[in-house]
């Protein structure tokens, strides 16, 4: 019965983190457990198993007696957010670029040239979310890439709202600093990767500034 239970949390959990990633379920929105348990016909016991692995990613908040509610940040959030951001990706960066293959340098130029070519955001904003995620993977710091990660949950809204914003054109050094950073690796240049990473983060969070309407959406 238990291991069910965990197999049935697991899928929820799962399905959930693919709706608040593809911005289908938004900052905010509460989750209400009672349409959950009827649209996957379970329990209460596996939802709430699932809502506590969504919160340990960063998905999900959930408050006491009171319920669960896709995780939201402001702008002040989401400035110290990635302030964090441009000191740790780097980190990783720099820890996984001796050990990353030729394969995987392949696959990182091959996501340049889809991120490249997308033409709807979300697209984009899941190329882009790959493309870093793999680049960091050689790091071999788990408590580190777990990290890593649950910053990019929290700011996946914001990132695409932004990208809506700025649209296509709006990409063009987006798509050169990825290029540069698949370069960079090439040539396992570590301190080169390291800053052009932590300033490609920086531009994103100083433009994030100019557009405080993301977060009132």
């Amino acid at each position: 019965m238990l291991k069910k239970s965990g197999a049935a949390s697991q899928r929820i959990a799962d399905e959930l983190r693919r709706r608040v990633l593809a911005g289908e379920l938004a900052p905010g929105t509460r989750i209400r457990q009672e349409q959950i348990a009827e649209e996957f016909g379970v329990s209460r016991l596996p939802i709430r198993e699932a809502l506590r692995i969504l919160e340990s990613h960063g998905l999900v908040t959930l408050v006491a007696s009171t319920g669960a509610w896709v995780s939201s940040m402001n702008l002040a959030e989401c400035q110290e957010t990635y302030l964090i951001r441009e000191r740790v990706e780097p980190l990783a960066l720099g820890q996984a670029i001796e050990q990353i293959t030729p394969e995987t340098i392949e696959q990182l130029g091959a996501l340049t040239i889809q991120m490249e070519s997308a033409e709807a955001v979300d697209d984009f904003v899941e190329l882009d979310r790959q493309f870093h995620l793999l680049s960091f993977q050689a790091a071999g710091m788990s408590t580190l890439l777990e990290m890593v990660e649950r910053l990019w949950n929290t700011t996946q809204h914001y990132r695409r709202a932004y990208v809506q914003l700025i649209g296509s054109e709006g990409l063009g050094e987006t798509h050169l600093e990825h290029r540069l950073l698949v370069a960079t690796i090439q040539h396992r240049d570590r301190r080169s990767a390291e800053e052009l990473l932590g300033m490609h983060i920086r531009k994103t969070r100083l433009s994030l500034l100019n557009h405080p309407e993301i977060f009132d959406r």
